[in-house]
């Protein structure tokens, strides 16, 4: 199992820790010839998404992942990876990658909430820590995708086939429930390529 990280901003670090520490090999991707590669999975990390999606661009990362995810890659995207997933943007902004039908308002808290922790049930990891850092939350999602959690009635947690977006950070706490999850749905994937799926 081989997961890729996107590397270019942000928090990949801390997802990589996470990786290394539940057995699964990880490569950093900074580039187009990095995102064609063999991978099983990938990760879109935190940071600041505007940055993340003009590096995407210029570095010809986006049409490959883009094309990659359509086809069923397994994706983890957590805050800014989330925004960079979202097809739509409250702000009337252009979209990123675009692969999930759902609507994102960046730094959704504002200032007093800007960064604050809490305990919330995701479906599929139970009740899991919780850090927002500026986060964004889901407006509105495609009726087929499936809301995982909610913190004070907003969306923090969506499916949608094998893409997970989450507007939290798993990787700075401890439980490892959601990157357990995301591996289970990596898995899946393979099994499935096995068999000569590939949706």
């Amino acid at each position: 199992m081989k997961i890729g990280v996107l590397a270019v901003q942000g928090a990949f670090i801390e997802h990589e820790r996470v990786l290394a520490e539940l057995g699964a090999d990880y490569v950093e991707l900074r580039s187009a010839a990095d995102a064609e590669q063999s991978l099983d999975g990938l990760i879109l990390p935190g940071g600041e998404s505007t940055v993340q999606g003009k590096l995407l661009q210029d570095s010809g990362m986006q049409a490959v992942l883009k094309k990659r995810i359509e086809e069923g890659l397994p994706v983890l995207a957590t805050c800014a990876g989330m925004i960079l997933l979202a097809q739509e943007l409250a702000e009337d902004e252009a979209c990123h990658l675009g692969t999930m039908p759902i609507k994102v308002k960046r730094n959704a808290y504002g200032r007093q909430l800007g960064s604050f922790h809490t305990w919330g049930i995701m479906r599929g990891a139970g009740k899991i820590p919780m850090t927002f850092i500026r986060a964004p939350y889901v407006v509105s999602a495609a009726k087929e995708a499936e809301v995982l959690a909610r913190v004070e009635g907003r969306i923090v947690a969506v499916r949608w086939g094998r893409q997970l977006a989450l507007s939290f950070h798993p990787e700075l706490d401890e439980d490892r429930s959601v990157h357990r999850l995301f591996l289970a749905m990596v898995r899946e994937y393979l099994a499935a390529q096995a068999a000569g799926c590939s949706a």
